[in-house]
């Protein structure tokens, strides 16, 4: 993967986030993350009244939106309409869960951004990382969003790494990506658009769009 092939112009529909127009000032996605929560108070706060309820401190959520009651909800956050948040679910804050999407059971949500139609359904963590329209991560699949020498995050691209200056950086994950259950992605992780990865994977890197993820070091490309 190319460092054009990461830019957020590349990965993402921004039509499909409340967030696109505040994204399309960015080249590359991470580099939106330390804005996130400023991003989220902002447009909450302009967010209609007869749509979405405010139902605590810098926590906003769609009338149509379904929230179960053992769910806890840290602002600041935007759940968006016909959104569904189940038993258990913990948002940490700092979170935008788009139009449609599904955070599951005992699922972890922080600093993240959800396109409109992601499912992250059961027992997911999700952690500094932006997940692109109708992504899905099958169950206990996480982002793992610091090195465990805690140094600061590089992106490998084919035509060189990318210095972040960021120490907690999970995942990037195009458009309609399909994340196999029990998988890990590696701090600095990039997956581009219609990809498909192997439950049970460990990734690192960056992996092209339209692409069948098996393990490090075989990987297919799909056929149209």
């Amino acid at each position: 993967m190319r460092k054009e092939n990461l830019k957020i112009s590349e990965l993402y529909d921004l039509s499909h986030s409340m967030a696109g127009q505040w994204l399309s000032q960015f080249t590359y996605p991470w580099e939106a993350l330390s804005g996130i929560s400023a991003m989220i108070r902002e447009l909450g706060e302009k967010l209609p009244a007869d749509e979405f309820d405010r139902v605590a401190d810098d926590v906003w959520v769609h009338k149509t939106a379904k929230v179960a009651p053992t769910a806890h909800l840290g602002g600041p956050l935007i759940v968006c309409a016909e959104a569904e948040i189940r038993h258990c679910a913990f948002i940490r804050g700092s979170a935008l869960v788009g139009e449609g999407a599904v955070v599951g059971n005992s699922t972890e949500l922080k600093n993240v951004i959800l396109f409109d139609k992601v499912q992250v359904p059961h027992y997911n963590y999700v952690g500094d990382s932006i997940l692109g329209f109708k992504a899905h991560m099958g169950a206990g699949s996480i982002t793992s969003n610091v090195k465990s020498d805690k140094l600061l995050v590089k992106v490998h691209a084919q035509d060189g790494d990318i210095e972040t200056g960021i120490k907690k950086f999970g995942a990037m994950i195009g458009d309609m990506v399909e994340i196999g259950c029990g998988s890990v992605l590696n701090p600095g992780t990039v997956i581009g658009r219609e990809s498909n990865v192997y439950p049970l994977s460990s990734v690192r890197g960056c992996v092209d769009g339209k692409s069948i993820y098996k393990r490090q070091g075989e990987i297919a490309q799909k056929h149209e």
